[in-house]
C-alpha cells in the first residue's frame, strides 16, 4: 500500500483488502475474481485498484485466447507467460529465446520495438494427469 500513498492515492479500507486479495493469488485471477472475493470493495474500487496495480507493474496482464484478461503477481525481469487453460495456473517463462526474434523485426522493418507480449496456452502437468481435455 505504501506505493500506492506514494503516488497519491488513499490508503482506504476497501483498497487495502483488494490489494491483499490480489496478493493472495499464485496463480492468474480476473477482476471479476477479486471482487467476488472482497465483500467490502465495490465493482469500481476493484477494477481500478487493479489498474493502479497494473500500472504500478505489480501485476501483468495476460490476454486469453477468448480475449477476457487474466492476472498474475509480476515478478521482476523481462518473462513472458505459459496459461492453463483449465486450471488458471500462470508459469512466468524466462530466457524463451524471443529477443532473437525482436532484434531481427527491427532488422528487417528499420524499426524500433517498443514492446511485446506472449502468452502460451497449456494444460499444465497437474491437469494433464487427470486426464482433462
Amino acid at each position: 500500500m505504501g506505493r500506492l500513498e506514494e503516488r497519491g492515492y488513499r490508503n482506504t479500507g476497501p483498497r487495502r483488502a483488494v490489494v491483499a486479495a490480489v496478493l493472495r493469488h499464485d496463480d492468474g485471477f480476473s477482476a471479476e475474481d477479486i471482487h467476488h472475493e472482497v465483500a467490502v470493495a465495490g465493482r469500481a474500487t476493484v477494477y481500478r485498484t487493479v489498474r493502479l496495480l497494473l500500472d504500478m507493474g505489480i501485476i501483468c496482464k495476460l490476454a486469453l485466447l477468448d480475449g477476457k484478461p487474466l492476472y498474475s503477481l509480476s515478478h521482476a525481469g523481462h518473462h513472458h507467460h505459459a496459461v492453463c487453460l483449465k486450471c488458471g495456473a500462470v508459469t512466468d517463462v524466462y530466457n524463451c529465446g524471443v529477443d532473437s526474434l525482436l532484434d531481427n523485426v527491427q532488422l528487417v522493418t528499420g524499426s524500433k520495438v517498443l514492446g511485446h507480449r506472449l502468452e502460451v496456452f497449456i494444460l499444465c502437468p497437474d491437469c494433464a494427469a487427470t486426464g482433462a481435455p
